[in-house]
């Protein structure tokens, strides 16, 4: 499995919740491995905590990343009648981290699979949201000064879902989402952009 607690980059995401005070998954492991100033510092600075869709910044404590940056995914069983609204929402939660980092002068960033855990928001769906909204972002001019975005997957099988589509648009791009599959590395060279990560020293960057 992927573990984005140990990911170095100017900033991770955080899979949060509205209350920003730590959860399960993802978000209770970066809570955990940031140490209790991380909580401190939500509490602090967004005492009523955020919206599902949004994005905030803060500083990352003991990770080796230098910031993490809290989105909330949406719930999807609880949009099962309006998927286009949870599509707006997941699409959000990525094109909103992205602008925060641009923002904040950031130019690498490693995202978690948002939603897909006990949000429920199935894999391919949530795939191809993420990585559409990456590249639409990419494409920008504020997206261009990204050197590095990193996908951190859950599970062998998520890695194949991402994997593909991928490289596509590393190809495009000549930024590449690397797996650290021996093959990829000796395809892509590795200065290239983007990344995927789906366990300890197994990256796609492109």
């Amino acid at each position: 499995m992927g573990d984005i607690t140990t990911v170095e980059a100017d900033a991770i995401v955080n899979a949060a919740n509205t209350s920003l005070r730590g959860g399960g998954g993802v978000d209770g492991a970066i809570h955990r491995a940031a140490g209790p100033q991380l909580k401190h510092e939500c509490i602090t600075r967004f005492p009523e905590g955020t919206e599902t869709g949004a994005a905030i910044l803060t500083k990352a404590y003991n990770l080796p990343a230098k910031n993490v940056i809290h989105t909330v995914g949406p719930k999807y069983y609880e949009y099962e009648s309006r998927v286009e609204r949870a599509q707006e929402l997941l699409s959000s939660c990525y094109r909103r981290s992205l602008s925060l980092a641009h923002a904040n002068g950031l130019t690498s960033i490693a995202f978690p699979s948002i939603s897909t855990g006990i949000y429920g928001y199935p894999i391919e769906e949530a795939t191809k949201i993420a990585l559409e909204q990456t590249r639409s972002f990419l494409e920008t001019p504020e997206g261009q000064n990204f050197q590095r975005v990193i996908f951190v997957v859950f599970s062998e099988e998520d890695f194949a879902v991402y994997r593909t589509p991928c490289l596509s648009i590393s190809h495009h791009h000549r930024r590449t989402l690397f797996p650290t599959l021996r093959i990829l590395e000796e395809i892509y060279p590795p200065n290239d952009s983007l990344r995927l990560r789906s366990g300890p020293g197994r990256d796609i960057q492109s």
